[in-house]
């Protein structure tokens, strides 16, 4: 090693070391993913620049490439967003959209040869392995099942199922029966801040949650583009994921009751007859009772202009969690995120993209049960559309199904 060599090698050990004393009391500041004037981006869309700051190397779990198709580049491009095609552990072999110009798209993007006009038609392909699902929310709970009964894992983005509880029912016994996996790839679970929360809890650091927030923010003067026009006038808590992760995701727990409040809107969308979904809110904030007895709020809105964001805190018997961890428990693991693989980015939403491919891809590779599994996944969505029910009879307290393998 030359002069030049040891001088870097000994300002990287330096800066590593640096990072690492500062574990114990880290400060993650607040999610905020985009100016004020953005409205028109989807909050999270901005790739944040990777910056390794842990001393831990990702270490490939196998050598076996696994067979992806991946559906659907609609609006937010999601397809191609998760660096799937740059895995080292992924072959991406088909993709799909209905619109052949966009396939045609994602076809390039993916670097893949292979299209097929439809998901009906993709999961066929009997050297699929795995599918990421990236259609519209309404049709989430009906192509998981489709590519599940065609024998494929699947990775699919939030939500898990778009209002309807029958669907959530049935894509839990789908999933049971089929011995697969099945991974929602909620953004929040991977930000530096839940993470960390999430590494504290495991090793006792909050005792009993006692109380937890979180808050999903996004302004927009008129509904992004969407297929079938799903995202106009939709309901906020049929969208809650983000937001909901912030006790969910760090507990693995579920909410077992609700009273939730709704703002009426001034906008024309949700105005009565509207929208599709008689939905007269933009606004909707959530009080949960927890499975561990403790209370959750949870806010989800269009309708206020200013930084969007997704945020949370925690606070338990043994302490609490907000920007840092300010509590009894000394000794605290390693809250730095997992390292990604070579050639796969960070991403969007806070740098969660690609860590949410790892963890699905491993999960397969390991045959273990993946981050954000069906009972997760369905727990951190249906109390949203409990909570909408609540909103329209003005608060009342109601029951929430409860998911659990």
């Amino acid at each position: 090693m030359n002069k030049k060599e040891n001088s870097k090698l000994s300002s990287r050990r330096k800066f590593i070391g640096m990072a690492g004393a500062g574990i114990a009391t880290m400060s993650i500041a607040p999610r905020i993913a985009f100016g004020a004037t953005k409205h028109d981006m989807i909050t999270g869309f901005d790739k944040v620049p990777e910056i390794q700051d842990t001393p831990k190397v990702w270490v490939p779990v196998s050598d076996r490439k696994i067979r992806v198709g991946l559906v659907g580049y609609g609006y937010s491009r999601f397809s191609a967003a998760f660096g799937f095609q740059d895995h080292p552990n992924v072959e991406v072999v088909a993709v799909s959209d209905i619109i052949p110009e966009r396939c045609a798209a994602l076809a390039k993007a993916t670097r893949c040869n292979k299209t097929y006009p439809s998901l009906e038609e993709l999961v066929k392909d009997k050297s699929i392995e795995a599918v990421m699902i990236s259609t519209d929310p309404p049709g989430h709970a009906k192509h998981c099942i489709d590519a599940l009964r065609h024998g494929k894992h699947v990775a699919v983005n939030v939500p898990a199922v778009y209002g309807s509880l029958e669907d959530a029912d049935k894509l839990f016994e789908e999933v049971k029966k089929s011995g697969l996996k099945y991974m929602m790839f909620e953004t929040s679970c991977y930000y530096e801040d839940l993470y960390a929360m999430r590494q504290i809890y495991k090793a006792g650091g909050f005792g009993k949650v006692v109380y937890s927030e979180g808050e999903y923010w996004h302004y927009s003067e008129k509904p992004l583009p969407s297929y079938n026009g799903w995202r106009e006038g939709g309901p906020p808590q049929w969208y809650c994921t983000h937001s909901d992760a912030y006790y969910i995701g760090v507990t693995d727990g579920s909410f077992t009751e609700v009273s939730c409040m709704g703002m009426p809107s001034i906008k024309e969308i949700h105005q009565p007859g509207k929208n599709r979904y008689n939905n007269p809110f933009s606004t909707e904030i959530s009080l949960y009772r927890t499975i561990e007895g403790g209370m959750s709020r949870m806010a989800r809105s269009g309708d206020t202009p200013g930084h969007d964001r997704v945020v949370g805190r925690i606070r338990g018997l043994k302490g609490s969690f907000y920007e840092k961890y300010e509590g009894l428990e000394k000794n605290l693991p390693d809250l730095t995120r997992p390292p990604l693989p070579p050639g796969v980015e960070a991403g969007g939403h806070s740098g969660s993209h690609g860590r949410l491919t790892d963890e699905f891809v491993s999960s397969i590779l390991q045959d273990r049960k993946p981050l954000v599994d069906i009972a997760t996944a369905l727990n951190m969505t249906v109390g949203g559309i409990v909570a909408h029910q609540s909103a329209l009879k003005d608060g009342e307290l109601m029951k929430i199904p409860q998911y659990k393998l």
